[in-house]
């Protein structure tokens, strides 16, 4: 029995040391820096591929859309459209005509025209008294921005979408009346069915004509989109272009089915 007792020692010390070199080798790969630096890698170009897919579609149907340059006479006319789901919900000339009696012009000009823009989601908006350049250049530049929103627009009333189609907003110019002072004719944009917006494209201008113009037409565009219809009333000491404006609001109407 007392013989056996070293053997046991050598056994144990040998089994001792197989175990010791197992752990060792089992927790090598784990402590390897190269083999943490690849994961950690691994895990940062993945986490990298991921962040882009979760901000994408954010601003989908929304955004800003500039122009082209459109040269005139007086210096070049630049617009940005601000759209939403292929809407205008705002405009801006970027360039204008500017120096000497230009910044008058463009001061008084270009504010109408951004107005024109929203309310008639079109380029085919008047012309300025007293700004024909910057008009005319205004049109141009805003018909190139329109002309890029809209495969956006399209793609905006997609089937199931439930955006765009019907209720996107178009324009119909009524036929001209003609009245004692000169010929009226309006242009109403309409959404769903409704006039959103109303303007007079053509109204009696020259002398006492130039006032009366100012007072009435503004009141009737308002009253215009309040009342939906052609049946509204007639501005006291403008008759006659009140008449006409109603008139070619109808005709309008006509057209637009409502």
């Amino acid at each position: 029995m007392r013989k056996s007792q070293p053997v046991r020692r050598v056994v144990l010390a040998t089994a001792a040391t197989v175990s010791g070199v197992v752990l060792l080798l089992s927790l090598k790969p784990a402590s390897d820096p190269a083999a943490a630096s690849a994961a950690a890698a691994g895990a940062q170009q993945a986490a990298g591929q991921e962040s882009p897919q979760g901000g994408a579609g954010a601003a989908a149907g929304t955004g800003t859309v500039t122009g082209d340059v459109t040269p005139t006479q007086y210096g070049a006319v630049q617009v940005r459209l601000t759209v939403n789901a292929g809407k205008i919900t705002g405009a801006e000339a970027v360039q204008a005509p500017a120096g000497g009696l230009s910044d008058q012009k463009t001061r008084l000009a270009v504010p109408k025209l951004n107005q024109e823009a929203v309310a008639a989601q079109s380029a085919d908006i008047d012309t300025v008294s007293g700004a024909t350049y910057t008009s005319e250049g205004y049109k141009k530049s805003l018909q190139s921005a329109l002309d890029k929103v809209e495969p956006a627009a399209s793609g905006s009333g997609a089937p199931g979408s439930g955006a765009g189609g019907p209720a996107r907003a178009r324009t119909v110019t009524g036929k001209a009346a003609q009245t004692q002072y000169g010929p009226v004719q309006v242009r109403i944009t309409v959404s769903a069915g409704k006039i959103t917006g109303a303007q007079a494209v053509q109204a009696p201008a020259g002398g006492l004509s130039d006032q009366k113009t100012r007072l009435a037409v503004p009141k009737l565009n308002q009253e215009a989109v309040a009342a939906g219809s052609a049946d509204i009333d007639a501005v006291s000491g403008a008759t006659y272009t009140s008449t006409g404006y109603r008139q070619s609001l109808q005709s309008a109407l006509d057209q637009a089915g409502g």
